[in-house]
């Protein structure tokens, strides 16, 4: 397991694949679609795990910028979209133009089964190499999901939070502590990444906690807040966000052993219905005009160097944010993950 600082300064890097040779200068960004047949086409469908006013407030900023180009999308938590989508594949029925994932097993399978539309963005050159598909142009980091401890301050004393991940573990917290359930790729890095530092004593005394198990971070948050529970594990640095901007009583703690970071995985899918729409909408959302929409929206962080944190958000650099040394062997463990995560919430 590595740790990875990130500084904004070291964000940009050359393209390791060439676009078209001519790109279009567009309103803060550049594209290789053709716009006249993706206004033609009139549609992009997105399949998304992001909550639905997250994802509406995105595709709204798009159809602004694009009011020819109508827009869609379906919200299923990641797991259930995979399969969904797999189901349509099976059945040779192509609907969506756009997949977002936020869990890399699905993310690498899609792939082996060549299901992402190869098209690499004019825009790509402001991504670092590790937040992008290898061959480049299948999908790349469309955003960062931070993920540490979150506790409601009016339920929990600051002096007595937790204040690393190894703290998660005291029976203080019993049935008092909220998760995410096992398809959600967030809470496989933690496991992961947690497990990697800790050992795997750590899960063992965390399961005496009856830890609660929940689709969505929005449950896990709403709980907290209503005093239902008093501790999030993998709380999501965006909800935190979010629920203090509406004036929540919820705090988010830096954990000492560094935070995870998931990627919010974004790519065009190879029999999309709308390929030049769906070609437009990468490009927009990797330039600076869809980051900074996607930041507004869902107050995740842009890894590029020139797109500012989610407003009232600390910058990139000031987590230590952790990562899988080698995808493969994180994905490796999947199998073992999920079935000692669905006995520890109960699931089986």
């Amino acid at each position: 397991m590595r740790r990875v600082l990130f500084g904004l300064t070291a964000l940009v890097c050359a393209h390791a694949a060439q676009a078209c040779d001519n790109p279009r200068q567009m309103d803060g960004f550049k594209t290789c679609a053709d716009v006249a047949k993706a206004e033609a086409e009139g549609t992009v469908l997105v399949y998304s795990p992001d909550p639905e006013t997250n994802q509406a407030a995105l595709m709204a900023s798009f159809t602004a910028a694009f009011p020819k180009i109508k827009t869609n999308y379906l919200r299923l938590q990641t797991g259930a979209l995979y399969a969904r989508l797999m189901a349509e594949r099976q059945a040779k029925t192509h609907i969506a133009d756009i997949l977002v994932l936020t869990d890399m097993t699905f993310t690498l399978d899609f792939q082996k089964r060549k299901g992402w539309m190869q098209y690499v963005s004019p825009e790509s050159g402001a991504y670092l190499t590790k937040y992008k598909s290898t061959p480049e142009g299948l999908y790349v980091w469309g955003a960062a999901i931070i993920s540490g401890i979150a506790y409601n301050p009016t339920t929990v004393k600051a002096e007595d939070a937790p204040k690393s991940w190894a703290d998660l573990a005291n029976p203080r917290w019993k049935d008092a502590i909220n998760v995410k359930v096992s398809t959600a790729g967030t809470q496989h890095q933690v496991w992961y990444s947690i497990g990697q530092i800790l050992g795997p004593k750590f899960w063992q005394d965390f399961a005496k906690l009856n830890p609660r198990a929940f689709d969505s971070y929005i449950q896990q948050f709403d709980r907290t807040i209503s005093g239902q529970d008093q501790i999030i594990e993998n709380g999501q640095y965006s909800g935190v966000l979010q629920f203090k901007a509406k004036g929540a009583p919820i705090e988010f703690v830096f954990p000492t052993e560094g935070e995870i970071a998931t990627p919010s995985v974004y790519g065009a899918i190879a029999e999309a219905p709308h390929p030049e729409a769906a070609k437009l909408f990468m490009d927009w959302l990797m330039g600076v005009p869809g980051q900074t929409a996607l930041v507004k929206a869902s107050s995740l962080h842009s890894i590029r160097a020139d797109v500012a944190p989610p407003t009232g958000g600390a910058p990139i650099s000031a987590f230590k944010l952790l990562t899988p040394d080698d995808w493969d062997a994180f994905l490796k463990t999947h199998t073992q993950f999920v079935k000692e995560w669905d006995k520890m919430v109960g699931m089986r």
